[in-house]
């Protein structure tokens, strides 16, 4: 069956959320992921997190077909590289070097979030209608007409990548680790499937961090009390502080987030001496929980680990939710019982002298991410005869 024209399909630039109805952004992308939320880009926006000042100028991509939007994707025009997880830096530099601009660039993706998901979101007709070719020249004749030098689209699920899979284009692959729930009735159950040198290993972290007279309280939605998540602000801000960065989300981020998305939301804190010490922010899908932001002012033995991970396992199992992605990197996960899973992202390049040198690069990277990713299958801690995630 043959695809319509490329000319009945057009692609188009949104520079506010607000340019776009609520009720058809929720009607194509849902309500179950909390990173396609309306009310999570809305929060991005009315709180100034994202915005030409912060270098994530709004630039929702809209899909029309026979003029009626049948797509939208999140994106941004960029004037930097920061928050996004999936590193060009070099790339800019080389630009620098021969006296060329790399920014801005278009960026669709969710903004300060490393978890792959649906980006382009499609309705059934047009995403049947589109091929890989047609979506990149869509992509590149928009960033022609906005003046930007490159696209580039991070963390796909599968179903997108079959949009964006062409042998003359830019493709990355990245490893993360997640957790899989494998019907546990608790943390016991988990620590069952591991050897026992990693069992025991886990114990004693644990032990060690409750030895310290650390415990931990959960929180939900608007159940969050203000000092809890003002207190939590203050911890996050001191992650970012400690690197000698500004933190890229405010607090009336947050707090529009309990307001408007609360049944997503969890914060989980370390309480020591009747006072706070730590706490972590979780957000709940359908189906996954993530891990987004944590901090502390003081360090204590594994409590990064404690409140991180084995907190985010516990409450993973309570929601009975089948996978725990708890952010990048961090192979330090793997003998916690997370396993590796490739991540994706696609980009186009404008300057066709760079694009040769470029590709060559994210082939001999995904060459080193392949390796890296079969030798971490290698070293997973579960016992022999336990069920496994192959990590596709």
């Amino acid at each position: 069956m043959s695809k319509p024209a490329i000319s009945n399909i057009t692609l188009e630039a949104c520079h506010s959320l607000s340019d776009i109805p609520r009720e058809t952004w929720e009607r194509l992308a849902g309500t179950d992921n909390p990173f396609l939320r309306y009310e999570f880009f809305e929060a991005l926006e009315t709180s100034r997190c994202t915005s030409a000042e912060t270098g994530w100028k709004p630039c929702h991509l809209v899909f029309r077909m026979e003029g009626e939007i049948a797509g939208i994707a999140p994106a941004y025009l960029k004037s930097h590289s920061m928050g996004e997880y999936v590193f060009d830096w070099a790339w800019a530099d080389a630009y620098q070097r021969y006296g060329l601009d790399y920014y801005p660039k278009l960026l669709i993706a969710v903004p300060f979030t490393p978890s792959q998901g649906p980006r382009l979101l499609l309705d059934s007709k047009l995403r049947s209608a589109l091929d890989a070719q047609q979506m990149h020249d869509l992509l590149d004749s928009l960033i022609a007409r906005m003046g930007a030098h490159s696209w580039h689209l991070l963390f796909p699920n599968t179903e997108d990548q079959q949009l964006l899979h062409h042998e003359e284009q830019l493709h990355r692959i990245g490893c993360q680790f997640h957790w899989h729930n494998r019907g546990y009735g608790g943390f016991d159950d988990f620590l069952g499937e591991l050897t026992s040198r990693k069992r025991k290993s886990i114990r004693k972290e644990r032990r060690q961090v409750a030895e310290q007279d650390i415990t931990f309280t959960w929180f939900h939605g608007r159940d969050i009390p203000d000092h809890v998540l003002a207190a939590f602000y203050v911890f996050y801000q001191a992650t970012y502080l400690k690197r000698g960065q500004r933190p890229y989300l405010t607090q009336q981020f947050f707090e529009q987030m309990r307001e408007s998305m609360p049944e997503h939301l969890h914060v989980i804190m370390a309480v020591k001496n009747g006072e706070m010490i730590a706490g972590a922010l979780f957000l709940s899908g359908r189906n996954t929980l993530y891990g987004r932001y944590w901090g502390c002012l003081e360090e204590y033995n594994h409590l990064h680990f404690e409140t991180c991970y084995y907190q985010g396992i516990e409450l993973a199992i309570v929601l009975g939710l089948q996978t725990f992605d708890a952010g990048a990197q961090g192979e330090h996960k793997l003998v916690r019982g997370f396993e590796p899973v490739l991540t994706h992202s696609w980009h186009g390049v404008a300057q066709p002298a760079f694009h040769e040198a470029i590709e060559a690069f994210t082939q001999e990277e995904a060459e080193q991410v392949m390796g890296y990713f079969e030798d971490a299958k290698t070293v997973l801690p579960f016992r022999q005869n336990s069920q496994q995630n192959d990590g596709a």
